[in-house]
């Protein structure tokens, strides 16, 4: 579909679901690379067998990267699109938001290459023969070590997202109120798992995330079987 901003501003539900299948897509990717490759794969505290793991696992592994790739691709169109929909609230702060959201993506598709080092670390190549295998297990898992950091920097830029937007959705009146106050919990629970994973790890817990799920889970279907209220968002265009 070509993007015109006139017929984005006549009717936007068609723009809204595609950001919502795009916004799914990005999730379904998230927990495949996530919950079904890395989590299978890394033995936290374990450097040997985590190294036997990718070695005998190579593909699964670079589907995880693949995955997490796709995420990315994925990301671009659904921050434009989002951007547009939340720009009647406040121009300024949604494009403060993309700006966040284009950072957030940046680190994240950048840290996609510790996943590539870890996996080269364990190949046969000629020139790692001058190290032993037990120093290229603990490269491989100091790479994916690297990865969870940078993953969680990243997480901090998105948690401001959220919080952006959960504010934007709470008062555009085209939105439901509850989906921002789901998005401004996501991000606060993003921030804190990510400040606590660099100031004090044991702090850190999946657990936390839980809710940054539901919320983001809920915006997706949203925008796909109900996307915005047109009268709500014309007057507020207006």
């Amino acid at each position: 579909m070509r993007f015109n901003l006139k017929n984005f501003e006549s009717s936007p539900q068609a723009y809204a679901r595609i950001a919502g299948i795009l916004y799914l897509v990005i999730i379904l990717m998230g927990l495949c690379a996530e919950a079904f490759v890395r989590n299978k794969l890394v033995v936290y505290g374990d450097v040997n067998t985590t190294a036997n793991n990718i070695i005998h696992a190579q593909p699964l592994w670079k589907i995880g990267i693949t995955a997490d790739i796709i995420m990315h691709i994925c990301d671009l169109p659904v921050m434009i699109i989002l951007y547009y929909l939340l720009k009647p609230v406040s121009k300024k702060l949604a494009l403060l938001n993309l700006s966040f959201n284009l950072i957030q993506t940046a680190v994240l598709v950048a840290n996609k290459l510790n996943l590539l080092a870890a996996l080269f670390f364990l190949g046969d190549a000629e020139y790692l023969k001058s190290f032993t295998p037990d120093q290229l297990h603990t490269l491989s898992y100091l790479s994916i070590k690297l990865h969870d950091f940078g993953f969680g920097i990243g997480l901090i830029f998105f948690g401001f997202v959220c919080l952006f937007e959960g504010y934007m959705i709470f008062r555009s009146g085209y939105f439901p109120k509850a989906i921002g106050v789901l998005m401004s919990v996501a991000g606060i629970c993003y921030l804190f798992n990510s400040f606590a994973l660099i100031l004090m790890p044991k702090l850190s817990s999946i657990v936390i995330l839980m809710p940054c799920l539901l919320a983001e889970l809920s915006l997706s279907l949203w925008l796909i079987f109900k996307g915005v209220n047109l009268p709500a968002w014309k007057q507020k265009l207006a």
